[in-house]
């Protein structure tokens, strides 16, 4: 059972959750747009102990104002079904930081010690993958995951990095923070990958599909990945070349006179 009513703001009483950081510009224009009408109210237990809405009632008190809208929801909630609701809430924000997800997936998953990545996907309503990058950090040295603290690099930046063994971490994090990019950390670690794994290499790839195409690729000792990267690269190459409106002819015959600029 749920009651909407006002509230004093001193009946609220706040827990920690998983937001961290306020920014105190952005709450007094909250504040002030909750002078004009609070659109949504905040919800907590009838103890006052506050389930989400904490940068309303922050907001609030800084503007001023004395009460709020809340729904006080009296169903029994357990410490790992109130987490959830917090970070259900909050997880969609795009101000929510990379390291307060990090944090927060953690606690749910040390709440519910039988939970894998699937488990805790389904109950954010998130794909199995993104609860594994926010994860991401768990598997990273002790120095990445001050950067993400720091906000010096990202989750994405993370996940990448989670990726190699510890040793070769703190290579990839000082990559990053002299500026290479997401996908510059994917590349360098997919090369590393190939100088340590010889693999077989051929003049001449063929590709029969299903559907009847058959694909060729050529040139001097072809590994899988340099297949990989080739077909990324005609791909993308083929997209632009639709957006320009040209034709399939067209499209092989310029993409024969890069080949020759390029040597």
């Amino acid at each position: 059972m749920a009651t909407l009513t006002n509230k004093p703001l001193n009946w609220f009483k706040v827990a920690p959750q998983a937001r961290r950081h306020f920014d105190e510009v952005e709450l007094r224009q909250l504040g002030e747009s909750l002078k004009v009408k609070q659109l949504q109210p905040v919800l907590a237990k009838p103890t006052g102990e506050l389930i989400a809405g904490e940068r309303r009632l922050r907001a609030a008190s800084l503007v001023g104002i004395s009460e709020l809208q809340v729904v006080i929801t009296e169903e029994p909630l357990t410490e790992s079904q109130f987490r959830i609701l917090q970070l259900t809430e909050n997880l969609h924000r795009a101000d929510l930081r990379d390291s307060e997800k990090w944090h927060a997936c953690e606690e749910l998953l040390r709440l519910n010690t039988g939970w894998g990545n699937k488990d805790l996907a389904a109950h954010l309503k998130l794909g199995e993958s993104t609860v594994t990058k926010y994860l991401a950090p768990s598997r990273c040295i002790p120095e990445v995951q001050k950067a993400l603290e720091a906000g010096q690099v990202g989750i994405t930046a993370c996940y990448e990095i989670s990726r190699v063994p510890e040793v070769r971490q703190a290579e990839l994090l000082r990559l990053k923070l002299s500026g290479t990019s997401r996908d510059g950390l994917a590349e360098h670690i997919r090369k590393q990958k190939r100088d340590a794994e010889p693999q077989v290499r051929v003049k001449r790839i063929s590709c029969p599909l299903p559907s009847g195409v058959g694909i060729v690729v050529t040139g001097a000792e072809l590994s899988l990945d340099d297949l990989i990267e080739a077909l990324a690269e005609a791909q993308k190459e083929a997209r632009k070349a639709r957006e320009q409106g040209l034709d399939a002819k067209t499209f092989a015959a310029v993409m024969k006179d890069k080949a020759k600029a390029a040597n």
